[in-house]
């Protein structure tokens, strides 16, 4: 529904722009459309009279379609902003958007920012249960084959970060991991990384090779 057509304006790290088919908009939970950079949802409008291939409703789940298709709108469940071009910036799916005291941080953002280091060959970004803010930023990180995973490459993937994020937005908490799970497609399951990282808490359970930022 959002990409860049042959000859477009490309800007990177965007989704483009909505594509003919689609009324492509970012609205708040409440279906108010939201101006320029102003996160909210990607949603789609279904009252233009074009036909554009969305579903119409969920077999036998009245309740799910209540859901996403509100005030004639339909809720993609992904988080994006749009700047003043019309370019979709996106954000995190609905459900991977870490609730950090105060603040929303979508892991795309700092998973791209990781990615730009050197010695970083994958990364996944969840958030681990904390008792003050609900959730820190933490980040599993798959390292290139001549990097070893120690406190010094931690501190530099920490400040790296924090030279090229928001503070609120960078992890707290790094671990090191030989491969991150799945499914067939090859999309990282970070909602099994959620799951496994409460569990272990909960347990009080730590990596050797989990390290905290601490300045």
């Amino acid at each position: 529904m959002v990409g860049n057509l042959p000859d477009s304006k490309v800007k990177f790290g965007s989704m483009g722009k909505p594509l003919f088919l689609y009324d492509v908009v970012i609205a708040d939970d409440n279906t108010h459309i939201l101006p320029d950079n102003e996160e909210g949802n990607i949603c789609v409008k279904m009252d233009t009279g074009k036909p554009n291939g969305i579903f119409k409703d969920y077999f036998d789940d009245p309740q799910k379609r209540l859901s996403v298709f509100k005030n004639n709108l339909y809720y993609t469940g992904d988080k994006a902003y749009r700047d003043e071009e019309g370019y979709i910036w996106f954000v995190g799916r609905d459900d991977d958007v870490i609730k950090s005291s105060d603040y929303r941080v979508g892991p795309f953002e700092v998973e791209s920012i990781l990615l730009e280091h050197e010695g970083v060959q994958e990364s996944a970004v969840v958030g681990s249960p904390h008792a003050i803010k609900g959730y820190e930023v933490k980040a599993f990180i798959v390292l290139n084959n001549e990097y070893v995973p120690n406190q010094e490459l931690a501190t530099d993937l920490f400040n790296y970060a924090r030279k090229n994020l928001a503070p609120y937005k960078m992890p707290r908490i790094i671990e090191f991991v030989t491969e991150l799970p799945k499914t067939i497609s090859g999309k990282i399951r970070r909602v099994e990384l959620r799951a496994n990282e409460a569990q272990n808490k909960a347990k009080g359970i730590k990596s050797e090779y989990e390290f905290l930022y601490t300045k």
